[in-house]
């Protein structure tokens, strides 16, 4: 384990942060800032694609479901553990990420929809392993990133959620934390058996009001400790550059700590730069790849400068961070503080509900590998997936997290690294893709079509009539 978290640090710390920033720099600037200059075009996107067609999956359940992935509990236990581990600085650190994110989610996405593959039960698959075999050619480094994804997506970052969801139930219940882990994996079952289709509507159902909900009461604590707001942001700030000088006692934090840990648990809570939004976009019934990524760029936005920020500023005006407790118990805290013991069941609540639909996307990313290296036959090695993966996410609730939290930094180094690179090679692709809908869209067309997408349209509307 040792060994797993240094290879990690020096991953993190001297290689992967880096080349996520740089890589995000240079989509900003080779695509002329998109996540700017196209945000007020991406709100009315959203308005827009509320319906799709007939039993197919809209824009924005597909956003949805994306938003609920990166909601979970990045936004909740990311930030609690970046703080914990990285000090206040991490959290700027974490907006850097998002700010850059934004774009990388914007280019995951179009190549999502651009190389995606049409299922037997007319649905899409999609991701970063469909992209390098067919934009860079190459399917032996598909099946490695596929395999990646299955036990950094579909198994270590699922373990989180467990783990989550069941610490934050025995943080008001005294009971076995493996019983409210099982009662998850349960439930999960339930929908993943439905497929992709099921997912979709669930986290439509689920998440606006999830969001909504959490957002309310933060500020309602933010209000309560409005004083403590601004000394709050100022040392935000501060440690990102000075951590001494900002946190004083309170911890022995450095800046490479901060960034290292900012990087991570930002891209942890918003996913730009792992490929995962790519395969959740990538099922979207939309007539041009950049209308997703538009709200692509919306979920990492949603995700980390709306929700992680608001969790954030709870843990630090409340001063919870002093009490030395990590994770969602840091988060509790945060919030009986802030409204009483009731604030310890309403993050039970909020956890529950990130946690279920974070792992909802999860369980479908794993799938959507498996399917992609097996193709036709993959149904079998799905349900032997399906039944590790209850034992091991079982397990998980009774696993330390900072072990769980080793294994998910180890395989999304190694994830995020290889995607980076994909990125870069195809990026003349993204590129392509938005001069075509801003071409379309400066001569008139209110809603640009992909070339070749006329055609599925088409060959939709005869097949169910």
């Amino acid at each position: 384990m040792e060994l797993i978290t240094a290879i990690s640090d020096f991953l993190w710390g001297n290689i992967i942060g880096y080349v996520l920033l740089a890589l995000g720099l240079v989509y900003s600037i080779g695509l002329f800032f998109p996540q700017v200059r196209y945000f007020g075009h991406a709100l009315s996107v959203m308005r827009s694609s509320l319906k799709g067609g007939d039993g197919r999956i809209s824009g924005f359940s597909t956003l949805m479901a994306s938003v609920g992935s990166q909601v979970g509990t990045g936004s909740l236990v990311g930030v609690s553990s970046a703080l914990a581990a990285g000090g206040p600085g991490a959290i700027f650190w974490m907006w850097v990420t998002a700010a850059f994110g934004m774009v990388i989610t914007f280019g995951e996405t179009v190549l999502g929809q651009v190389y995606r593959e049409r299922q037997e039960d007319g649905t899409y698959r999609g991701g970063t392993a469909y992209y390098i075999e067919k934009g860079l050619g190459s399917r032996p480094l598909a099946i490695v990133i596929a395999v990646l994804y299955i036990l950094g997506i579909g198994i270590a970052i699922a373990s989180i959620q467990t783990n989550s969801i069941a610490n934050a139930v025995t943080g008001v219940v005294e009971i076995n934390p493996l019983i409210p882990g099982v009662v998850v994996i349960a439930l999960v079952g339930l929908v993943t058996v439905g497929g992709v289709k099921r997912l979709a509507d669930i986290s439509n159902l689920i998440v606006p009001f999830m969001a909504l909900g959490y957002l309310a009461i933060v500020i309602f604590i933010m209000v309560a400790n409005a004083a403590a707001l601004p000394e709050a942001v100022t040392t935000i700030i501060q440690a990102a550059f000075h951590p001494s000088a900002a946190v004083g006692g309170v911890g022995g934090y450095t800046i490479m700590e901060a960034f290292r840990h900012g990087t991570a648990r930002g891209l942890f809570s918003n996913d730009a730069g792992n490929g995962s939004a790519a395969m959740m976009h990538a099922t979207a019934d939309v007539k041009h790849p950049v209308q997703q990524a538009m709200l692509g760029m919306l979920g990492t936005f949603i995700a980390t400068i709306l929700i992680c920020s608001a969790t954030a500023f709870a843990i630090l005006s409340t001063g919870a961070l002093a009490g030395g407790h990590d994770g969602i118990n840091l988060l509790q805290d945060a919030f009986s503080t802030g409204v009483g013991d009731a604030g310890r069941w309403v993050v039970l609540a909020a956890m529950f509900l990130f946690g279920f639909t974070t792992l909802l996307a999860n369980v479908f990313y794993g799938e959507t590998n498996l399917r992609f290296i097996f193709r036709s036959k993959a149904g079998g090695p799905i349900w032997v997936y399906r039944i590790i993966a209850v034992v091991l996410l079982a397990v998980s609730s009774i696993t330390p997290l900072s072990s769980i939290w080793a294994f998910v930094d180890f395989f999304m180094a190694l994830i995020v690294f290889v995607n980076l690179v994909a990125l870069l090679i195809l990026f003349r692709h993204v590129r392509g893709a938005l001069q075509d809908y801003v071409r379309q869209r400066r001569a008139g067309v209110d809603q640009p079509v992909w070339p070749g997408r006329e055609t599925e349209a088409d060959s939709e509307a005869v097949r169910s009539s």
